[in-house]
């Protein structure tokens, strides 16, 4: 469609404008807007509320240099074992932070408008674009302190001498949300002086001042450039602490939430079918919030799953999981929940936070502890250090109980955890190192001192193969996750926005009803939580009499004269009234 300057996509636009920059003039700044995305000379109108997905969506996270060949970049070899081992079984992939970098590995930008060369080119971006849904980060709030506008800033030069937010260091600051401990204020020598910059993470990373719409508009520029090269999901990260305002808390402030739905009116318009997840680790209200009325995220992370779900396994109790579960709304069409239970950071203990009691997190933490695993702190306004993220791969994280340590039932618990994310309303997140069963990587922290480093491990592929090939518990969790995820994409029940509903089966299992859109398929996902044997009366649930009835994962069928199942240990049944199995 020919751009209309009074059309829907204008209006909008000079709303959002209007909210976040009420001191500018609207008209003039919108159109700015419209013309970095491309849009003042051609459009595609978007369809509200459509789901740009469906149960056949799987995503997976990694590095850019998750896997390494001699005479490859890393991302031909990551293309290559995409290709080779997971085309059938994902379609997003998320990429983290391949571009130029000083800190964080790749959270702290450089250049964002370049591939970072020890990674490969545009050119291999594009060819896992091309076989996959392509998702990247937009590391949004902050960039590095080694990059070309914070070089400007201390120069006094344009345009990044205006890009950065400075604070008197006797400004009250107590009410900021500190996700970290480090100090918020970094002292910096400019041209003009001594100054004090915002870093809401490390001192590397220097938040920017969206206060300027100039800003912001670097920031679309840069989002375009990623829609042209391929990229269809954009995380926006740490996007709760972008606006500041001295005398809050300065997260979740409404020129934020205004943000995100001016980058969604522009994406949606320039790629219809492009997708904004939201990277909000908060509490649960809060991280609901930026669904908005359907026009903020597309999808939000549900960050209370990972903690709650270590905590079922771990204790052989869904109560608290089964009471979050039926509070969660089921999400809008046109939005839905981006379900994961670990990623490249560690599992988060703020969103369990009014879920599970301080003495829960606390043995949570010292089991964690006990298995292997690091704890980072975050500082509360007091003074006081609190757990903020538990730092350990999942599998070292379910080798055992809180109550008697490590078992033999690590793998079967390790599924069990899977299997239970894989049912839940919402896309199905899996981070490479769960597919692939990695334990904790020491060498790795101890070079690095960094605890998130225990969870990024780079495999050698020519290694990492012969394991897949030979009787290692990598082979047996990737093979069994595999297959379970291949049964689970073919059922419309597992739709991302087919209706779930939270069975009552005591505490020991942990089971949901999901029904698809057309309500001719119903799915009964029922997992024993715990390392006994556990009787399923079949009467508790409701299997339809004229139905013939059938696990999906085992295939096992269910007879007409049956009353009970007896689950093993971790032992996960798909109940199903129509069989698909290709």
């Amino acid at each position: 469609m020919n751009a209309d300057y009074s059309n829907e996509l204008h209006k909008r636009v000079i709303n959002h404008v209007n909210q976040i920059y009420p001191e500018h003039s609207a008209e003039e700044l919108s159109m700015k807007f419209i013309k970095c995305m491309g849009l003042d000379k051609h459009y595609d109108e978007p369809m509200q509320h459509k789901n740009h997905w469906d149960e056949h969506d799987i995503a997976v996270i990694t590095y850019a240099n998750t896997f390494m060949h001699a005479g490859q970049t890393p991302l031909h070899t990551l293309k290559k074992f995409l290709s080779e081992n997971l085309k059938e079984t994902v379609s997003i992939v998320h990429i983290l932070p391949f571009f130029p970098f000083s800190s964080d590995d790749g959270f702290s930008v450089i250049d964002y408008t370049l591939v970072n060369d020890a990674h490969g080119d545009w050119n291999d971006i594009e060819d896992i674009a091309g076989e996959f849904k392509l998702m990247s980060d937009l590391v949004i709030n902050h960039c590095s302190s080694r990059g070309r506008w914070f070089e400007q800033f201390k120069a006094g030069k344009s345009p990044g001498k205006d890009y950065f937010f400075q604070v008197n260091p006797d400004e009250d600051l107590a009410a900021v949300v500190r996700p970290r401990t480090n100090p918020l204020l970094k002292e910096v020598t400019t041209l003009n002086g001594e100054v004090y910059v915002w870093c809401t993470f490390s001192h590397d990373q220097i938040d920017l001042n969206f206060s300027n719409p100039d800003v912001l508009l670097e920031f679309v520029n840069i989002i375009r450039l990623y829609l042209e090269r391929g990229v269809k999901v954009f995380r926006l990260d740490a996007i709760a602490f972008l606006w500041k305002e001295i005398g809050t808390n300065c997260i979740n402030l409404p020129q934020t939430h205004e943000i995100v739905r001016l980058l969604r009116t522009l994406i949606e318009y320039h790629t219809n079918d492009a997708i904004i997840i939201t990277e909000t680790n908060i509490p649960n209200r809060e991280n609901l919030s930026y669904f908005g009325n359907a026009n903020e995220a597309h999808m939000v992370y549900n960050f209370p799953l990972p903690p709650l779900l270590l905590h079922t396994l771990l204790t052989g109790s869904s109560k608290h999981l089964k009471t979050w579960l039926m509070s969660m709304p089921p999400a809008m069409m046109g939005t839905t929940y981006f379900n994961f239970i670990a990623s490249h950071d560690g599992i988060g203990l703020r969103p369990a936070e009014g879920l599970l009691s301080e003495e829960e997190i606390q043995n949570l933490v010292a089991t964690m502890e006990a298995f292997g695993g690091h704890i980072s702190w975050r500082a509360l306004d007091n003074g006081d250090n609190k757990p903020y993220e538990i730092n350990i791969t999942l599998y070292d994280a379910l080798k055992g109980t809180e109550e008697k340590g490590p078992d033999k039932w690590q793998q079967a618990r390790f599924i069990c955890a899977h299997t239970i994310m894989l049912a839940l309303e919402g896309v199905p997140a899996f981070y490479i190192h769960s597919l692939l069963a990695t334990e904790n990587d020491y060498e790795k922290y101890k070079n690095t001192n960094n605890n998130r480093a225990i969870n990024r491990h780079n495999w050698e592929l020519q290694y990492l193969e012969s394991l897949l090939e030979s009787d290692t518990h990598h082979a047996n969790i990737f093979n069994e996750l595999k297959r379970i995820i291949a049964i689970r994409k073919l059922q419309p029940a597992f739709h991302p926005n087919a209706t779930q509903f939270t069975l009552q089966l005591g505490d020991a299992i942990c089971g949901v009803w999901r029904q698809n859109l057309n309500r001719d398929q119903s799915i009964f996902a029922i997992s024993n939580v715990t390392d006994q044997n556990q009787r399923l009366i079949l009467s508790d649930i409701n299997l339809i009499a004229t139905d013939q009835w059938i696990d999906l994962i085992s295939n096992d069928e269910i007879s007409e004269e049956q009353t009970e199942l007896y689950l093993k240990p971790y032992q996960s049944v798909w109940l199903s009234n129509k069989i698909k199995f290709q």
